[in-house]
């Protein structure tokens, strides 16, 4: 395979927790999804793939989909009788959909995970992930701000942005917007490009702005159009600030807040399964006439 020097990203999977369709869920996008003769196809949990030469790659956020998110990117895939190509995983925070498919990465591989030190906590603690076996999946713990290299000549940082901590660490309400390590963003540089992958983020403050301006490409939260899009489908009884996201629309929504950044490329992905920005739509149209993009599994982009 030719080695280029383009900084290259497939977006693996596009959804949020529990992929779309989701598997207890009858929505309309849900039922769309299973439909084969409907333009909707299923999408899995969120995760990116970068790479520099098309040859090894990191993946950020370990989705329990990753078997299936391999088996459909050939460049991800085997080249020989026990290899991979896949040299590190970056973790934005500790979510099951973000954390899990490292239990699929367990075949005696090397690989490094890289998490700030709260993440690789939760790995610590919960003795499952031991089937990783230590001799061959190193762990480092990379904090906020500290430059580190997930792939030989990729810059990389990882960011604090406004959450909460996983959902399975809830003990009653948890405080919200808090910005530390549990719920981090990735800046990315390579050459004179620099991108962002931010897939959740519970407000967008005046220094997280600040950071995203300008920026080539920005990969961002759109699990819900509106806050109160789970509770209006009869889904939920959480609004998406209450899940630490911020909705595309509305009141502190982030796409107002984005288009003001002169950002080359603004994609969502972590989009959730009642979210009508998956389907041909008035929200679909006025997002993509704002500038925005869908994000979809097996979308590739060359910086």
């Amino acid at each position: 395979m030719k080695k280029t020097s383009d900084l290259r990203i497939i977006v693996l999977g596009t959804a949020a927790g529990g992929g779309l369709p989701q598997w207890n869920c009858g929505c309309l996008n849900c039922s769309a999804a299973r439909d084969p003769d409907s333009a909707l196809r299923p999408q899995t949990q969120s995760s990116l793939a970068v790479s520099l030469d098309g040859e090894a790659w990191t993946i950020f956020n370990a989705s329990p989909d990753i078997r299936q998110q391999i088996q459909s990117n050939r460049q991800l895939q085997p080249r020989r009788l026990r290899h991979t190509p896949i040299e590190s995983v970056v973790l934005t925070n500790g979510d099951i959909d973000h954390l899990a498919g490292l239990l699929v990465l367990r075949e005696k591989q090397a690989f490094t995970v890289f998490a700030t030190g709260a993440v690789n906590q939760i790995i610590a603690e919960n003795s499952i992930f031991g089937v990783l076996d230590p001799g061959l999946v190193s762990r480092k713990t990379v904090r906020v701000e500290e430059p580190f290299s997930p792939l030989p000549g990729l810059e990389a940082r990882l960011f604090a942005v406004p959450g909460k901590v996983p959902l399975f660490l809830e003990s009653g309400e948890p405080d919200l917007n808090v910005q530390g390590e549990n719920t981090v963003g990735v800046e990315l540089r390579a050459g004179s490009k620099r991108i962002y992958y931010v897939p959740g983020c519970g407000m967008l403050t005046e220094v997280l702005g600040a950071r995203l301006r300008d920026a080539d490409a920005l990969f961002f939260d759109g699990t819900l159009y509106r806050d109160d899009e789970m509770i209006a489908a009869g889904t939920g009884h959480k609004t998406g600030r209450r899940m630490g996201h911020m909705p595309i629309v509305g009141e502190g929504g982030s796409l107002d807040a984005l288009a003001a950044l002169n950002i080359g490329r603004k994609i969502y992905v972590h989009i959730n399964n009642t979210n009508p920005i998956w389907r041909a739509g008035p929200e679909r149209a006025y997002v993509e006439s704002r500038g925005f993009e869908v994000g979809f599994d097996g979308m590739e982009i060359h910086l």
